[in-house]
């Protein structure tokens, strides 16, 4: 084959396969290998490869062989040692070198032996590709063409000569589809199968809503309309509640459009489905009744019990049923839609069951004396409805306050009981010492038998098993295993139990010096000359010039604050710090102190330094941790020079 005939087939597989031009050269190279073993029949553990020249097409083979010095016996294996060293100058007999070894007819004996392989090997490299490529499509909307339909499902076509499947579950109730019909589906799953890989797809599951939604309504695309919950029976009703993330934007209004074009091309996609659009409301209380719409709603009244949640939702005689829906449709989509459990009532059946609260609770009854009171007049009401005699709007308005009133404080009685457990819980395990809780069940003195039950119920410590006797019992007592004989081994070897209590933590004395485990460092302060040797080295008129760290101003002290400062000084331990402060004392004593009149050494430099017009010194301590105490440096503001002292 020309140069150019074979470039151009070669690029035409590419371009039909939508392959990668590494991927098909090295699937021509694998078969090309298969084929020259296969051709000279050579052993699997001989290393082989083959080289292809992607424009002319040639294959050449190049095998590994060992370099003999004399004949050659098998020319398979073996190679002369001046045809090695043609490749690799330094070789020696014995050596292993890869060689050139095509055969001299094996282009047409190629061609015939790896037909097969090349096309097996790209038929698993377009699957590869199919599989990946699908595997990001997971959760998008994809278009194909109907190639097929049974009754399993639905075949369609889609791109990357891939097939999907759509089953009959996933098919919206009551759509035809065509053969050659182009329709929209969302990819629900994609699993490697022998022949390619499985593609599922759907229509009924609410993600496809969801991805419409996305391309109907671009607000919802970019992010200021969050969708926030979907419930949908497909090709019937679904709900959708969104929310706005910026202020300002009515999240309904942007997913219906003007004049409802937006949802009208989303309905007409889904086979006439209805679409409920509400916005998401953070109180439970709006939320549920907005998704009960299009019924108004009369009162919501929420309970919790045992994790269970359940709202009571009373609607008006005549809307009763459209809350309920066909075959309780919208009230199942609404549940769904919030994850609450929701029961539906008139107003005359919660009238009915408020009424019975009343008269079955007395300590309801006492903390609602105006609705007894409006018993008798309730009962009439409810009386005319059951005779099918007329009631009046007041009247009805009169009931609905009633059923407020009662299941209001109803739920308030049991917010408090729960509260008062609580708090009855929380008391009796802090009774329980925290030592308990750290006692194994096997140091307890409980006979071994018994640890071993109540170790498989679940409990590992002595404080588990005092908390539940004190507030159940009984949940021990119903172990398998555990009777009366058992139960009073358990409460004598708790009562012989002594837990110690904890220790308080140690105050310190007062006056006792508090140890500062970091070090704090101590900015250098500048001492004043007193003001005898001021007046004596400067001018009465010349003020003295204050200076410290930082080149801020220290305010100037009184006579009495420098002899309180020295005092403090001079009472400091000499043996632990010779001429300064103890370190633990160190962080006690305010920067102030050290503003302190100069010493006798310096008084007598000074001396020697009269006619120098206020020549002024700084001191600035540290820790010396060679030492173990507080040194002093003093600097001079004229010089670099330093002096140190302890």
């Amino acid at each position: 084959m020309a140069k150019n005939d074979f470039a151009l087939a070669f690029n035409e597989v590419l371009e039909e396969k939508q392959l990668a031009k590494d991927v098909v050269v090295t699937a021509i190279e694998s078969a090309m290998v298969s084929a020259y073993r296969r051709a000279v029949n050579a052993s699997t553990a001989q290393y082989v490869e083959a080289k292809l020249d992607p424009d002319t097409g040639a294959v050449i083979v190049y095998a590994e062989k060992e370099v003999v010095e004399d004949a050659v016996v098998d020319a398979r294996t073996e190679v002369t040692l001046d045809e090695a060293r043609k490749i690799k100058p330094e070789a020696q007999p014995g050596d292993m070198v890869v060689v050139e070894s095509t055969p001299t007819d094996f282009g047409r004996v190629a061609a015939q032996t790896a037909r097969q392989v090349i096309q097996q090997r790209i038929r698993e490299a377009e699957r590869s590709n199919q599989m990946q490529y699908f595997e990001r499509q997971i959760g998008e909307i994809v278009s194909g063409l109907v190639q097929a339909s049974n009754a399993q499902g639905v075949t369609i076509g889609l791109d990357m000569k891939a097939e999907g499947v759509m089953p009959n579950t996933q098919k919206i109730p009551g759509e035809k589809l065509k053969l050659h019909d182009r329709i929209r589906a969302v990819v629900m799953e994609v699993k490697d199968g022998t022949r390619g890989p499985q593609i599922v797809l759907s229509r009924a599951h609410r993600n496809f809503l969801r991805r419409l939604l996305e391309n109907e309504v671009p607000e919802i695309y970019h992010g200021i309309v969050e969708i926030r919950a979907i419930s949908r029976e497909p090709g019937a009703r679904a709900k959708v509640a969104v929310s706005a993330t910026q202020t300002g934007i009515d999240p309904v209004g942007a997913c219906v459009g003007i004049k409802g074009v937006r949802i009208q091309a989303i309905v007409k996609e889904l086979h006439d489905e209805k679409i409920d659009i509400i916005q998401w409301d953070q109180d439970p209380v709006v939320y549920i009744s907005k998704a009960i719409s299009p019924a108004r709603v009369t009162g919501v009244y929420l309970a919790e019990d045992e994790g269970a949640h359940t709202a009571t939702v009373v609607v008006g005689e005549d809307q009763l049923s459209l809350a309920i829906g066909r075959d309780g449709q919208n009230a199942r989509l609404a549940a769904k839609l919030t994850g609450w459990r929701i029961d539906i009532k008139s107003l005359t059946e919660a009238g009915g069951d408020a009424i019975k609260k009343l008269r079955d609770k007395p300590e309801l009854a006492e903390m609602l004396p105006a609705a007894v009171e409006a018993l008798p007049q309730m009962e009439e009401i409810l009386a005319k409805k059951a005779e099918n005699r007329p009631v009046t709007p007041e009247e009805y308005a009169a009931l609905g306050q009633f059923v407020d009133r009662v299941e209001r404080r109803t739920i308030q009685a049991k917010e408090e009981s729960v509260r008062v457990e609580e708090e009855r819980v929380s008391a009796v395990r802090a009774d329980v010492p925290l030592a308990a809780f750290k006692m194994s069940m096997y140091e307890s003195g409980i006979k071994e038998h018994i640890c071993n039950i109540l170790t498989e119920a679940g409990y590992e410590t002595v404080g588990e098993l005092m908390f539940t006797l004190k507030t159940n019992p009984n949940k021990v007592l119903g172990l398998a295993g555990i009777g009366a004989k058992a139960i009073q081994n358990v409460e004598e070897a708790l009562a012989a139990l002594t837990f110690p209590e904890p220790e308080p933590e140690a105050q310190p004395e007062p006056g006792e010096p508090v140890k500062v485990e970091e070090p704090v460092a101590v900015a250098a302060v500048e001492t004043a000359p007193a003001a005898t040797e001021a007046t004596e080295t400067a001018p009465a008129a010349a003020p003295a010039e204050p200076v410290a760290a930082a080149e801020t101003p220290a305010p100037k002290k009184s006579a009495e604050g420098k002899k309180e400062a020295k005092k403090v000084v001079e009472e400091e331990d000499t043996e632990n710090a010779k001429d300064g402060v103890v370190l633990d004392e160190l962080f006690k004593i305010k920067p102030e102190i050290f503003q302190t009149p100069a010493s006798e050494d310096d008084d007598s430099l000074d001396k020697n330094k009269k006619g120098k017009k206020g020549k002024k010194k700084s001191v600035e301590l540290e820790f010396d941790e060679s030492l173990g105490t507080v040194v002093g440096r003093k600097i001079h503001k004229r010089g670099d020079e330093e002096e140190t002292w302890e």
